[in-house]
């Protein structure tokens, strides 16, 4: 079995294109085609629909793309056994939550391109679910995921606590809150200062639609599983990517938000928002770095990237 037949196919799936992985190879496609029909013929098996676009993996691809990236890890690392001290060259494919890229990635990536300019890195965005099943299949190098703190990670994955993330709920200061018999949540304290951020309950946040992030999101799903166990409403009015689009919406009336402090210190909107205090409501969330095996081509790198990704996030919380 010839592996440049098995770097063809994996390609292929990767891409989700013959025309993508030809070029990513170097090939005509053609030539590529011949590479992948060379691996059916040889176990037997057709391995693409090839009436799918993107073109994807029959149920006998799947396990072979499985199969195939580690007999390629498997051959990169004998190559660096060959080599040792050899600088490491190839791909460093990484999942990221939109939160990361837009928050502390500049910093990893840079120093990464300048420890290792051989390397070749493909940063892909994604939800922190999604991106730990592509850690678990081998089909990212390393993930980070953002999981709320009573999250239990698979045992089949090296995990490596980043960061604690806070989080905050934010509103438009011109929400109007029903005001309990009582209470004046805008009363000055005995030394004439005003209270701090005003405190809801879980019960009253309820009244209120969400603007927040697609399914899958950490934040959200915390959000959710709080709302879950109180038995209460948790309704989401708008799904939008990007805090400041988020944030600009809150601003405006259209519901409530959860944001990170840094986001919100650094957002245009922050003059028109409110921070409320939920007490019910634990929002902090853990950074996770998350791999399988790893070739040893990627140990130095990945080393590097967790220390980078460590310094970056807690720069972002010292801001």
């Amino acid at each position: 079995m010839n592996t440049r037949d098995l770097q063809a196919f994996v390609e292929v799936i990767d891409s989700g294109s013959m025309v993508r992985a030809a070029e990513k190879l170097h090939l005509t496609q053609p030539g590529l085609t011949r590479r992948v029909q060379n691996l059916e013929t040889t176990l037997g098996v057709p391995l693409l629909d090839r009436q799918s676009k993107p073109l994807k993996p029959t149920g006998a691809g799947k396990e072979v793309y499985g199969l195939a990236r580690a007999v390629l890890r498997s051959v990169d690392d004998l190559l660096a056994v060959a080599a040792p001290g050899s600088e490491p060259a190839g791909d460093l494919k990484i999942g990221v939550p939109p939160f990361l890229s837009e928050l502390a990635l500049e910093m990893p990536i840079d120093r990464l391109r300048a420890a290792f300019p051989r390397l070749t890195l493909r940063v892909t965005a994604a939800w922190s679910p999604a991106l730990l099943e592509r850690a678990m299949r081998a089909e990212v190098d390393a993930a980070v995921v953002m999981m709320p703190a009573s999250a239990t990670l698979p045992e089949t994955v090296t995990a490596t606590l980043l960061a604690v993330q806070p989080t905050v709920i934010v509103a438009s200061r011109a929400l109007e809150w029903p005001r309990e018999a009582g209470k004046n949540p805008a009363a000055k304290n005995p030394a004439g200062k005003k209270r701090g951020a005003p405190r809801r309950s879980l019960a009253e946040l309820a009244r209120h639609p969400w603007v927040l992030n697609q399914d899958g999101c950490g934040m959200r799903s915390a959000l959710g599983r709080a709302f879950a166990a109180s038995s209460l409403r948790f309704e989401v009015a708008v799904e939008a990517f990007g805090s400041e689009l988020q944030l600009s919406l809150v601003a405006r009336g259209v519901g409530l938000g959860v944001v990170t402090p840094h986001q919100l210190a650094a957002s245009a909107h922050k003059d028109a928002l409110q921070v409320i205090e939920a007490p019910e409501f634990s929002g902090g969330l853990n950074v996770w770095l998350v791999h399988g095996t790893l070739p040893g081509r990627l140990m130095r790198p990945m080393a590097l990237l967790r220390d980078t990704l460590i310094d970056a996030l807690a720069q972002t919380q010292r801001q």
